[in-house]
């Protein structure tokens, strides 16, 4: 049940990261429309804040599979419950 939940996390992270990516495109790319001759300043932060969030999104997927290899290794609560009555 634990690598479902793993699976659900790494997915929502990368749809995140992803929504996040297009969202700040699509605001540069109008704003560079709307404003030419800052387009460089704007191309610059853009790719900037691209790079930020991919590596929140690297930490973030790098984080949660530890997470899941700890769950993965750890006893279940009926196997801990079990070995204390004894």
């Amino acid at each position: 049940m634990e690598f479902l939940g793993l699976g659900l996390g790494l997915g929502l992270i990368v749809v995140g990261a992803a929504f996040g990516i297009g969202k700040l495109g699509a605001a540069a790319t109008e704003s560079m429309a709307r404003q030419p001759e800052v387009a460089g300043k704007i191309s610059t932060a853009a790719i900037i804040l691209a790079a930020l969030i991919e590596g929140f999104t690297f930490f973030a997927i790098i984080t949660d599979g530890g997470f899941g290899d700890k769950a993965a290794a750890a006893k279940p609560a009926a196997e801990v419950k079990a070995d204390a009555k004894h």
